[in-house]
């Protein structure tokens, strides 16, 4: 399992660098567009916003977990588990949901 994890982090650290023709101001954009049309229905996407389920953490608190890095919420976009449903998010999409939930690290 752990090597799993591994393998799965060092394919996305390396696809990360494919790409990074997109700005991050675009893939922020991007990102929120996605996460509006996906994940509010469980996540509370944006600092200040009240209406979701309390059982999925909100972003801005995922942004601030220290203890998780950009790449194993690659991981995680890639295979979630349960309760999480797969979204069967490309590439281009995980990228874009990091750099927006990244975006919200420095928010209150």
């Amino acid at each position: 399992m752990r090597a799993r994890i591994i393998c799965a982090v060092c394919i996305f650290a390396t696809w990360s660098a494919t790409t990074a023709g997109a700005t991050t101001q675009d893939r922020v954009a991007k990102g929120h567009q996605l996460a509006q049309q996906w994940c509010t229905g469980c996540h509370i996407i944006e600092p200040g916003t009240t209406s979701a389920s309390d059982v999925a953490p909100p972003f801005p608190k995922i942004a601030q977990d220290k203890r998780l890095t950009a790449d194993q919420l690659r991981v995680w976009l890639a295979n979630p588990h349960p309760p999480m449903p797969n979204l069967s998010l490309t590439r281009e999409e995980i990228e874009n949901l990091v750099a927006y939930i990244g975006s919200l690290g420095t928010s209150e």
